[in-house]
């Protein structure tokens, strides 16, 4: 029996959590491309609102720090950037600390296209969850925070959350 099987036959749970993750990545709805789509200026590519989530939280980037934190290659981060830059959603700017690389911050339209996007899925997912109460919605909540928190943990990348 290979170290899989035994794995699979030990923990039966953690074969039932594998398939249910399998299946959220495949619901539409949570990818924004449901047939009830975000107003047009709520509109943002995946990336883009990842990205900016993790400026808002950081502050300015630069295309190395994004790439670092994402554990992406820079050719990709930079690419990412390029179409978010074009859309006047982020703009360049000297690094506030003093440094050679210049940095990625939000632009006020940037800004505002974030929130009503998040607004949107924030909507959705109240709607989703209608039938659920504050506790089971609160628990989900800290399971989903405490498994994104070993995964962080795992590769050495922590996202940065609010305190509270």
């Amino acid at each position: 029996m290979s170290e899989t099987e035994k794995q699979q036959v030990a923990r039966p749970e953690i074969v039932e959590l594998e398939q249910e993750l399998m299946l959220v990545g495949r619901h539409s709805v949570l990818r924004g491309q449901s047939a009830a789509s975000p107003e047009p200026e709520a509109h943002l590519e995946r990336s883009a609102y990842i990205l900016l989530s993790r400026i808002e939280v950081d502050g300015p980037q630069s295309i190395g720090q994004l790439a670092e934190a994402f554990g992406l290659d820079t050719s990709t981060v930079n690419r990412q950037t390029a179409a978010m830059l074009r859309s006047g959603l982020a703009e360049r700017i000297s690094d506030p600390e003093g440094g050679l690389a210049r940095k990625l911050r939000i632009t006020p339209e940037g800004a505002r296209r974030m929130r009503a996007y998040r607004a949107w899925v924030v909507t959705g997912l109240s709607d989703l969850l209608s039938d659920w109460n504050r506790h089971d919605v609160s628990a989900f909540s800290g399971y989903l925070a405490r498994f994104n928190s070993a995964i962080e943990g795992r590769e050495g990348r922590p996202w940065p959350r609010p305190a509270g």
